[in-house]
């Protein structure tokens, strides 16, 4: 149930949403940026108003006399909104070319949030697994840190209180997430540095093998290579226990280090079990039973739609497109019971791999897309793209060797001039006189296309 007294800010937070949908929707005209900080803006006003609300004292029920408590507020409604507008506008960000301040960060470490469960729910993870996303985390710490909101800098008390609700949240958010890193890797601490190659290699091939098991209809010849290898592992045990060569290396002498035998004896059997399965389902076109088929069908669905995407996103995606596949697959998730998906009846039904599998899968795709997102506005993205094929090209063309005529350059000059002449003194601007995100890039792109031509002048010359 909401409190009454957080019920207006509900309603702002509904018809904020429904206008970032409006937004999101239209495609008739390019998305600026004013339109997204004032919405904003707005948020942020709605967020410090709820802090004030939950900050207040509720009157004691212990007897007279005692003193106030503060009110303690568990999750309603209002937070899920919330979290939803967030999260939608944080993919606008992204879309305005602002991916390098603080609002930008939100969507991310959501999803972030999201596969580091899933890996210390599966524990199919290595050390290599784990470093982009320590590697993104310090770029988003710092992010954060240096406080790059839109308001930042205009000496407003109100817009200050606002940056810094912004940051509070974000480093909330942060912490969690920095937090299951540092569990993911410590529970690399049991395993001995000596059996780190085997581990590594137990992992991709599991990793194979559920890629294998996610097709209609597998076939016992795709998992034949990865039987023989998974074999040749378990030759190398020497009563039951994983050898290494003793330093120096070509010895000959061999020891069974203590620590991580129990962890990869565990992924060793898991791997001949999958290839059991798929042995057992070769020429079945259904992957999952029952219930679990219809959402087989529909992550696969969106997994080659995300794939598509990755392909083409710098001419197709527009990164609040994203903002619906979240959803789809947030739905997915919440259908899982103790980590598995049930029937009816509760029972857990065959195809358990697989979904997770899809499921890691969809969200690895859209963290992928959101982390690859330029920081230029959707404006700008087509004379971008265009500067990067004209500087491919050229560099292709510097590969075959000169000499080159005046007609071989002259569409990349003219290519060039046509760019050159869309600036109005040095700086593109938007259909509405705005100044769009993204002057640095383009610039340093026109100018490293244009050194490329006059290095391919002078070997004409």
């Amino acid at each position: 149930m909401v409190p009454q007294e957080e019920l207006p800010v509900l309603e702002s937070l509904v018809h904020i949403r429904n206008r970032l949908t409006a937004l999101k929707k239209d495609r008739t005209e390019y998305i600026r940026a004013k339109d997204v900080l004032a919405i904003y803006g707005s948020l942020m006003s709605e967020v410090t108003r709820l802090n004030e609300i939950r900050a207040r004292p509720k009157p004691s029920t212990s007897g007279e006399g005692a003193k106030d408590e503060p009110v303690e507020v568990e999750e309603n409604r209002v937070d899920t909104i919330l979290n939803d507008v967030f999260q939608l506008l944080s993919l606008f960000f992204l879309r305005i070319g602002k991916s390098r301040e603080s609002p930008a960060a939100f969507c991310q470490l959501g999803t972030m949030k999201r596969l580091l469960t899933h890996l210390n729910e599966s524990g199919i993870y290595t050390e290599a697994d784990l470093k982009p996303y320590q590697s993104r985390l310090a770029e988003l710490k710092e992010i954060i840190n240096e406080g790059r909101t839109p308001l930042q800098g205009s000496g407003d008390p109100t817009e200050m209180e606002h940056d810094a609700a912004m940051n509070k949240l974000l480093l909330h958010k942060w912490d969690v997430c920095d937090r299951l890193v540092k569990k993911l890797a410590s529970s690399l601490s049991s395993l001995s540095v000596e059996l780190y190659p085997i581990h590594q290699r137990l992992i991709t091939l599991r990793r194979s093998l559920a890629s294998i098991a996610a097709r209609p209809r597998p076939s016992i010849n795709d998992v034949q290579p990865i039987l023989a290898e998974l074999r040749t592992i378990e030759d190398k045990r020497k009563d039951g226990k994983f050898v290494v060569e003793k330093p120096p290396a070509g010895s000959g002498d061999f020891f069974a280090p203590e620590k991580g035998q129990e962890l990869l004896a565990g992924l060793l059997q898991d791997n001949f079990d999958i290839c059991e399965d798929i042995k057992a389902r070769e020429g079945e076109d259904q992957v999952a039973r029952g219930p679990l088929q219809p959402i087989y069908d529909r992550l696969s669905e969106i997994r080659a739609q995300l794939e598509r995407l990755v392909l083409t996103h710098r001419w197709t995606l527009r990164e609040t497109d994203l903002y619906n596949y979240q959803n789809e697959l947030a739905r997915v998730d919440a259908l899982r019971v103790d980590g598995k998906f049930r029937d009816a009846d509760g029972n857990v039904p065959e195809g358990q791999l697989v979904l997770l599998y899809l499921l890691r899968r969809c969200y690895g795709l859209c963290y992928r897309l959101m982390v690859s997102s330029e920081p230029v506005s959707e404006e700008l993205m087509p004379i971008a793209n265009k500067l990067n094929t004209i500087k491919r090209c050229l560099i292709e063309v510097a590969k075959q060797g000169g000499p080159f005529t005046a007609r071989d350059l002259y569409p990349f000059q003219l290519a060039l001039y046509q760019i050159d002449s869309l600036r109005k003194d040095g700086k593109f601007e938007g259909r509405d006189g705005s100044i769009p995100e993204g002057q640095a890039i383009l610039n340093a792109l026109l100018s490293e296309t244009h050194e490329l031509v006059s290095m391919l002048q002078e070997e004409q010359e």
